[in-house]
């Protein structure tokens, strides 16, 4: 099934966490949806049919919880053309307007990031591969993504 591409027609609309997490179960091509977050922000066509949502929370990286950053923990669509960009851009317009500096984000190895460039983000660090969160003293579950080469992106209010 091929998604759409409209010319116009897009436009950002609220969703609930639970609307978002059901999204993402559904689009998302690896993570199930996350525990917690701070707001979601959906994309609909002229229809009023949902093509994508963004679920952002705090960093799940502890060192970044600074209490002025945020984390954008999935992005998913149905590969609705440009919908990945207007989420990540009106998910840092949403978090800029409530006080925050900075928001950030993840990619895998092998994928392009190009919906992040094309919404002015920032490639910021690269992180290797690491062999899960399983540690002797918090025992965790694999969930598939681990031993993943990840890319760090960012946009602030400085860029």
């Amino acid at each position: 099934m091929t998604a759409p591409r409209p010319s116009s027609g897009l436009r950002i609309v609220p969703v609930t966490f639970r609307q978002a997490c059901d999204f993402v179960r559904m689009w998302h091509r690896h993570h199930e949806p996350p525990q917690d977050y701070k707001f979601s922000i959906g994309v609909a066509d002229a229809a009023s049919v949902l093509r994508g949502v963004a679920i952002i929370g705090r960093p799940v990286a502890r060192h970044l919880q600074n209490g002025f950053t945020l984390e954008v923990t999935r992005l998913a669509t149905d590969g609705t053309f440009n919908a990945a960009s207007m989420l990540a851009r009106a998910a840092w317009r949403a978090a800029r307007e409530l006080g925050y500096t900075r928001v950030i984000t993840y990619t895998q190895a092998g994928e392009s990031g190009a919906s992040l460039r094309g919404a002015q983000w920032r490639v910021v660090g690269e992180r290797p591969a690491q062999p899960g969160w399983d540690r002797p003293s918090r025992p965790r579950a694999d969930r598939g993504t681990e031993r993943v080469a990840r890319t760090l992106w960012e946009v602030t209010a400085d860029a």
